[in-house]
């Protein structure tokens, strides 16, 4: 059961970051709601199934997207494996933390995207990626967050206590 619904909020979050996420634009910036995905995952399941959800996540966006297969995949593996290892140490409650995390995954995710992308070719206008599409795309993920990890933590509470009274009789 955990199983179908992963892949279903995985191909919903695919769907609509690449289709319904482009009205709610601002100043041609979207929220990377991949990123949120696989660290709420990670945040709430561990590292193993936060790098399981970022395998494929990161390989629809490579199928579809990528120049090559491997680039956002890799990236979204070791974001699920590196922000899960503190899985356990925080309270699943807390809305600070998961906003947190997902900022400082988006300012990575973003920050390397420039370097491989544009910094190789000898574009080093990097304060004007600074302002324009880094700095707006974290905050705008951010806020994002709040909503997503709330829909992720309530089904995660449901499929918890499905799993805790499976074997239940009585």
């Amino acid at each position: 059961m955990r199983v179908f619904i992963t892949a279903i909020f995985i191909i919903i979050n695919f769907l609509m970051q690449s289709t319904v996420l482009h009205y709610i634009e601002i100043r041609g910036v979207i929220p990377n709601t991949t990123i949120i995905l696989v660290v709420s995952y990670a945040l709430l399941r561990g590292s193993t199934e936060g790098a399981i959800v970022g395998f494929f996540t990161g390989l629809l966006q490579d199928i579809f997207f990528g120049t090559s297969i491997g680039y956002f995949t890799l990236f979204n593996i070791i974001t699920g494996y590196l922000f899960g290892r503190g899985n356990h140490d925080f309270y699943r409650e807390n809305y600070i933390l998961p906003m947190m995390l997902c900022a400082v995954a988006v300012f990575l995710y973003e920050t390397i995207i420039y370097i491989i992308s544009f910094l190789f070719r000898g574009q080093l206008n990097f304060i004007y990626i600074l302002s324009n599409t880094l700095l707006p795309e974290t905050v705008y993920s951010c806020i994002f967050t709040i909503p997503l990890y709330r829909i992720l933590f309530g089904t995660n509470e449901w499929l918890e206590l499905k799993e805790k009274y499976k074997y239940r009789l009585f």
